[in-house]
């Protein structure tokens, strides 16, 4: 992992003809390197937001004695831990049970999307409209010490008639310094189109590396104390560095990693998300659009949204079916949980999948009258790995309906909470514009699905 800016690597010491100046020599500055390379490793993030919101009914919470009107016709099947039972559709990701936990408890009021994606982003019921998104909070305070952003969104929100507030791409009161990296504008940006390359790092335009390099040097003399002078030191290195292009190039995996995960916007988002964790970004969000089948016309990447308005039958198998959805769904997030744990990643990486609410209850009939599942705030379910979070466990739990919450609710304040406390940020930290009035988060982090950190 390169070296950080406070701690030049031994080249720069050589090339800059200073390291006998200093009083190094070489075993100690290999020790020095060693010790760096032993500190505590950082953590990362993957938050996966299935937008439009996940029906808990059919996925993560199923009731099979429920009435017909209400259960759907999915059945629960067993997992790799004794007494957990997930919907049908997800046979994959029950097979890695033991890797993550369940929440069945999640509640808030707000059944608009805008809004309550704004809530879910800024950790609180009751979001300022310049709050930073969660990814905006962690650039901020874990900042990536790689030369590669530190904060990546994959694949835009949008579509429906009310999008969220940009404000989650802007960075907020933190400013465009903490802003995410945008990979995906439209439907068809991403890693799925056929050709299609992440242009994010390309537009230097004639001007060669050595000028570039160059006025880097003469405004880092210039900027003296200059807050921004990190930010801008790091815009060019990933200009002109190949670490952050390496990372983005995912024609670099095998294609039968590429299969793995899935040929579809969400797997290939998931792939990449992977391929980020490993180059050293600290946090990347992906919009969970599992894309379209052979000749479906593109409605929008509110995949989740099932109301059978789009005249897809929520349990069909349609773009805004279930039955396309969540199967895809199912393979690429049980592909990263695997990828990551093979690799030794899952332990320092923190994996969330969440909607902004989930789905009534009741079967409803869309406008177009096929079955639906209308936004239902009141209950709903989400899923934590990775990062010292509990493998196998269930919190909290639902009513026979998976109506209303029967026992521990989690409020988007202590699942906040819960995630900055996963990553090893104190939720007591005070980041709010002037300093000192709001912390990052007002609630408590849920002790039973953390591992002690002794």
């Amino acid at each position: 992992m390169p070296a950080p800016p406070s701690l030049p690597s031994r080249r720069d010491l050589v090339r800059t003809g200073i390291l006998s100046a200093l009083g190094l020599s070489l075993p100690n500055l290999l020790h020095a390197e060693q010790a760096r390379a032993n500190r505590r490793r950082e953590k990362h993030c993957i938050f996966i937001y299935q937008y439009g919101g996940l029906s808990q009914l059919d996925s993560w919470d199923p009731k099979p004695h429920a009435p017909a009107v209400l259960r759907g016709p999915y059945k629960p099947i067993a997992t790799a831990v004794p007494g957990l039972r997930v919907g049908e559709l997800m046979p994959r990701l029950a097979r890695h049970a033991d890797k993550f936990a369940v929440i069945r408890s999640m509640t808030h009021s707000v059944p608009v999307h805008d809004l309550a994606n704004k809530m879910l982003l800024a950790g609180r019921r009751t979001p300022a409209g310049d709050d930073p998104a969660f990814g905006s909070v962690i650039a901020k305070l874990k900042p990536s010490v790689a030369r590669v952003p530190d904060y990546v969104w994959l694949q835009k929100f949008g579509g429906g008639a009310a999008p969220p507030d940009p404000a989650y791409l802007t960075g907020g009161a933190l400013g465009a310094a903490h802003a995410p990296l945008l990979v995906g504008n439209s439907h068809d940006d991403n890693l799925a189109t056929p050709g299609y390359k992440v242009r994010a790092f390309e537009g230097v335009g004639e001007m060669p590396p050595a000028r570039i390099a160059g006025r880097c040097e003469l405004l880092s003399r210039l900027d003296g104390n200059n807050p921004l002078a990190p930010h801008r030191a790091k815009a060019f290195d990933l200009i002109t560095g190949p670490a952050a292009q390496k990372a983005f190039d995912i024609e670099q995996e095998p294609l039968k990693v590429r299969e793995r995960y899935g040929l579809n916007p969400l797997g290939q988002n998931l792939l990449l998300a992977r391929r980020l964790v490993e180059a050293g970004v600290r946090l990347t969000s992906v919009v969970a659009w599992t894309g379209l089948k052979p000749r479906e016309k593109f409605m929008s990447v509110e995949t989740w949204d099932m109301h059978g308005n789009a005249g897809v039958d929520i349990f069909g198998d349609g773009w805004n079916g279930l039955g396309f959805a969540l199967p895809r769904c199912d393979q690429a997030v049980a592909a990263l949980i695997e990828d990551l744990s093979d690799r030794g990643l899952l332990d320092d990486t923190l994996v969330v999948l969440i909607g902004e609410f989930g789905r009534t209850p009741r079967i409803s009939k869309g406008a177009t009258g096929v079955n639906g599942r209308d936004h239902w705030p009141n209950c709903y379910s989400a899923m934590l790995a990775g990062a010292g979070v509990r493998g196998g466990a269930v919190y909290g739990a639902s009513d026979s309906t998976a109506a209303y919450v029967k026992d521990d609710p989690v409020s988007l304040e202590d699942f906040s909470a819960t995630l900055y406390t996963a990553l090893g940020v104190d939720p007591a930290t005070r980041l709010s514009p002037d300093g000192f009035t709001r912390p990052v988060s007002t609630g408590e982090p849920i002790s039973a699905l953390l591992e002690s950190r002794g």
